[in-house]
Order: C-alpha cells, then structure tokens, then sequence
C-alpha cells in the first residue's frame, strides 16, 4: 500500500520479527534466567497505570474502527479494502497502523510475569498469542488495511477493554479482589469472540462472489479464529471444568498470590 510510504516499522517485516524473537527469547530464557535469584518486583502501581492505559486505547481504537468503516457503512459481509485517499480510507489506515502498534506496547504483559516471577502464566498459548498477532498484522497492514479482514481487530479491541479493565481492577491490590466475581466470564467472551470471528470470515465458503483483494488474509484470519477457539476451549476445559485453576483461598475468582 503506497499510502504507507515512510511509515514507522512498515519499511519491511525484518525489525518486526526481531522484536518478536527478543521477545520470546527474554519471556522463555533470558529473563527466567537474570531473575532466578532476585526477589519479584511488586509493579502494582506501574501495572496499574498500564493496564488502565491499555483500556483507553482499546476504547479509542474501537471508536475509530467504527467510524472508518464498521459504523459507517461497512455491510458485515463482502467489505473490500478503501484504497483511495479519502479521510474515511486514511482514517482506517492509521486505525490499522495503531492497532497493529499496540500489539507491541501488549508484549509487556508478559514482561510483568518474568519480572514478578509469575513463570507459570507464561504458557504456549499466552506467548504464542502475543508473537503472532504483531507478526501477521504486518501484512496485514501493508497491504489490506481495511475491509473485511480488520472485524476480528474490531472484536479484539472491545474484548480487550473488558480483559484489561479485570488486570488493572486486579493490579490495585486485594482490596478490590472481591469486584472481580465475574473472572470465569472472560473466558467465555474471549470465546464468543473467536466463534464470531469465525463465522464472519467463514462466509467467504457461501459468498458467491466476494473481490475481496488478497483472499489469503481471510483463510489466515479463518485458520487463526478457529485455532484460538480450540485453544482456548481446551484452556476452558482444564481450567473450569477439570477445576486446575481454582482459587486458592477466595471464591471470587482470584487467588492469593495474585
């Protein structure tokens, strides 16, 4: 997309990969290893500001995914990408930009594990979740950024305000612990979340005729909506069905050492 001309880590997908593999290298190894005999940081306040922070961004990306298109004439089914430069087309692409951005400022969820020795929050699933979004929606900004493809951005963002207002709830001690009751129902949107995504890019199998420009970008998106909903439907089975994520101590959802 020429219109991404100068446009920061959009030059080529090298500097992305890199921050993702220093990502995983330091949440798998490195920093494992540097905080194996330090105590854990507290962070609360830092965890606190972030997580809040993370809220209001989501909320603003959510509104500006909305008026770039999903609100604004977008049918919710054969959407093709905008390539002109209208203010509505270029008001996507900077949504786009920003939204595939945040999946980097997101990497630091993982980076307060490390540091407050929380090793066993960091799973296959949290870690892979985290390195491929920033890694595919480098294409997907720099070739599709709008259409169709940017729903499941859409449903990630509102998901998100409800996920980090929960961390940041969380993150102010456990003296609020007892307004997070509703815990195991943030499984459950973060899984209707995927069954949507699903089933929106799924039309592409009954659409007759959608020129959607790179038809690649929505079996990707259909292979990753249904690869989450078999993660996460797993992730559900051990954790409230088998019961191996119980709460320690309160019946709030959240345990002790949290």
């Amino acid at each position: 997309d020429p219109r991404l001309e100068g446009w920061p880590l959009m030059s080529s997908p090298f500097p992305t990969t890199f921050i993702i593999g220093t990502y995983i290298y330091f949440v798998t190894s490195l920093g494992p290893k540097l905080m194996e005999n330090k105590k854990p940081f507290e962070l609360r306040q830092i965890m606190a500001f972030y997580n809040f922070s993370v809220v209001a961004l989501s909320l603003y990306m959510t509104y500006e995914f909305l008026m770039s298109g999903w609100a604004t004439g977008y049918s919710f089914r054969c959407d093709i990408v905008d390539y002109s430069r209208s203010p509505t087309a270029l008001r996507m692409v900077r949504t786009c930009w920003l939204y595939y951005f945040s999946k980097f400022i997101e990497l630091l969820d993982t980076i307060f594990f490390v540091l407050r020795k929380k090793n066993n929050q960091v799973t296959f699933l949290h870690v892979f979740h985290h390195s491929i979004m920033p890694w595919t929606w480098w294409f997907g900004v720099k070739f599709a950024a709008g259409g169709l493809g940017t729903f499941h951005a859409l449903l990630n963002c509102i998901v998100h305000v409800v996920m980090y207002t929960y961390y940041g709830i969380c993150s102010l001690g456990p003296a609020y612990h007892k307004y997070l009751w509703w815990k195991k129902y943030m499984t459950t949107i973060q899984l209707v979340q995927f069954i949507m995504i699903t089933g929106h890019i799924g039309q592409i199998y009954i659409m007759d005729d959608c020129p959607y420009q790179y038809p690649i970008f929505m079996f990707i998106i259909w292979l990753y909506g249904s690869m989450f909903l078999v993660l996460f439907l797993h992730f559900w089975y051990h954790a409230y069905t088998k019961g191996q994520r119980l709460p320690k101590v309160a019946r709030n959802g959240i345990s002790k050492d949290q």
